[in-house]
């Protein structure tokens, strides 16, 4: 048999026009695994975006952000209206503690509660033998000369708590945590209650 190809040569000129369509079709066969797989890869990205929005992802910038108080859920309206009541009820409060720590950790003056808390520890002592390693730490940590977080104390208040450290007593550290309440009361309390955090509870 002869070839078909000769008895009738158009043949060859539509296989010759084939290859090249063949090809095409080849490559975008082979095109689409990688067309499909872009949206999946698309959706792994999504996934690492939001997951980095989360905010445990960000637990050092979260600290410092004064927003994220608005996000406790343990504190009722009504609980926060009392906090601006008076100071005293903000701090007798864990809530309101936590709450006013943080703001003060944005304004960079968090050693001021911080001693507070220190004291009011201190004074929950049950033994003496407990006071003088106790009353070592808080006025090396925030009395003493440069002091790692120093508070803001004047002189007289300085030297009677420096000379009562040979002896402790409950009472050592009084004076000074007086005058750091008055001082947050004063000075930062008010402010907490003008800010964001604070309003958006």
């Amino acid at each position: 048999m002869e070839n078909p190809l000769l008895l009738f040569p158009q043949l060859n000129i539509s296989a010759s026009k084939d290859k090249p369509y063949y090809k095409v079709t080849k490559s975008a066969i082979k095109e689409e695994p990688h067309k499909e797989s872009k949206p999946g890869a698309k959706q792994k990205r999504n996934r690492l975006s939001l997951l980095l929005q989360k905010p445990e992802f960000h637990e050092s910038d979260h600290l410092g952000k004064p927003g994220n108080l608005t996000k406790a859920p343990s504190v009722s309206p009504e609980e926060a209206v009392k906090w601006g009541e008076s100071f005293d009820k903000l701090l007798s409060e864990k809530a309101g503690l936590d709450a006013f720590t943080k703001f003060l950790k944005t304004e960079f003056s968090e050693e001021n509660i911080e001693f507070w808390i220190a004291c009011e520890d201190y004074k929950k002592s049950k033994s003496a033998h407990e006071l003088l390693p106790k009353a070592k730490t808080i006025f090396e940590t925030f009395i003493q000369k440069d002091a790692p977080k120093e508070v803001n104390l004047d002189f007289h208040t300085k030297e009677v708590t420096s000379q009562s450290m040979g002896q402790p007593l409950r009472s050592t550290f009084d004076a000074a945590q007086s005058r750091v309440y008055r001082l947050m009361e004063q000075d930062s309390y008010p402010r907490f209650l003008r800010s964001a955090p604070y309003l958006g509870l």
